[in-house]
């Protein structure tokens, strides 16, 4: 029989289970293709000071890991459990379950999330706590359990994955789980708390982070449409350059937006399912540059670092980008929405700013500075100082 008394010995401290939880939602948030359907998320903002990571099978059953500055509570719940609150006549939680939390995290079982409406007690058959200034996790003490199930409360399988963290045991729970094979290097990067660099994210789910798909939900997001044809300079709707343009090393252009400078980004190279290609970006004065990899990065770089003109032209931190932050304070929060609502892997100023320079670094010697096509003497000047 697995119930919370085992779970307890084998749960990590609460920094390990934090990162780790964080793993699962980055990892679940990329391999999924529709974050209605993941089963793992967390929220760095649940609450006033209040971290929270949901585990949710879509089936009834799930929990919440709450980190507070008083503890952790962790709170599961098993919808088929016998052990359940609708199991028994008076809707009671099951003695013992809860009664030992202690005060400092008691009331976090009283927030309307973990209630059904019209019924007063919380929607949890397994509990475990850890106070601030313990050593262990802590269970109730007093907890009499069903012997006609070996996970009377849920905990063996609700559980699992934070009980077995291998990068094999979660590899194997999401290809069950999506049904396509997942590379276990990626999950072995997040795992190990490395960023989901957008290489990283195309191992996982090579259609999500396409050109066609990123182009689709862009416009399908308003607001991440807008900002990119204005702030972003990568307006979707303007795709008629000034004049036509060949690249020396053969490969054919397409524009796939335009700015309001009258520059133009261009995709190079044949299109391919599922694929990408190379972003090149040429301004009305004729001068050109790589900015990307794909229509991923060129995102990314215009919603991360929206000042990435002057990047090219030598300006670095901390002047780089302080004349938009001074104008739009809000940023950052800009920032993080819209990368989440594209599913766009998170990345700092520093890791756009680094991807832009060794991109662009490439322009000349791989045949991407481009030429007026018919024109000879036309070739455009380097954007990168």
């Amino acid at each position: 029989m697995t119930t919370v008394h085992e779970i307890a010995a084998l749960l990590p401290d609460p920094a390990r289970l934090r990162e780790h939880l964080r793993a699962l939602a980055v990892l679940d948030s990329a391999i999924g293709e529709d974050p209605e359907y993941g089963q793992y998320t967390f929220d760095s903002a649940w609450g006033p000071g209040v971290e929270a990571a949901f585990m949710d099978n879509g089936s009834g059953d799930d929990f919440t890991v709450l980190f507070t500055s008083s503890g952790v509570l962790v709170h599961g719940f098993d919808h088929e459990s016998p052990m359940s609150p609708y199991a028994a006549d008076d809707e009671r939680v099951w003695p013992g379950v809860i009664d030992d939390v202690p005060a400092a995290l008691r009331s976090l079982l009283e927030d309307p999330s973990f209630h059904e409406e019209g019924i007063d007690v919380p929607r949890v058959t397994a509990c475990l706590w850890w106070e601030h200034g313990d050593t262990a996790w802590h269970t109730g003490s007093a907890i009499t359990f069903p012997t006609e199930s070996e996970s009377p409360d849920g905990a063996g399988f609700l559980f699992e994955l934070l009980v077995g963290r291998s990068p094999e045991a979660v590899r194997s729970h999401f290809e069950d789980y999506y049904e396509r094979p997942v590379p276990l290097d990626a999950i072995r990067h997040v795992l190990d708390g490395n960023p989901l660099t957008p290489a990283v994210a195309v191992a996982l789910n090579p259609a999500m982070l396409s050109d066609e798909a990123l182009l689709e939900r862009i416009a399908e997001h308003p607001e991440a449409a807008s900002y990119l044809a204005c702030d972003g300079e990568f307006d979707l709707a303007r795709t008629d350059p000034i004049e036509s343009i060949a690249l020396p090393n053969g490969l054919s252009v397409k524009p796939v937006a335009g700015c309001n400078a009258g520059g133009t980004h261009y995709l190079c190279g044949p299109a391919t399912p599922d694929g990408s290609r190379p972003v090149l970006y040429t301004d009305s004065e004729g001068g050109a540059s790589l900015i990307a990899e794909s229509v991923a990065e060129a995102a990314t770089l215009a919603i991360v670092l929206p000042s990435w003109h002057d990047a090219l032209a030598g300006s670095r931190p901390p002047e780089l980008g302080a004349d938009h932050l001074e104008d739009n304070p809000d940023h950052p929060a800009v920032r993080d929405r819209l990368l989440a609502e594209l599913r766009l892997p998170p990345a700092t100023e520093q890791e756009v700013l680094d991807r832009l320079l060794a991109t662009a670094a490439r322009t000349v010697p791989d045949g991407f500075l481009p030429h007026v096509a018919g024109e000879e003497d036309s070739a455009f000047e380097p954007l990168l100082g």
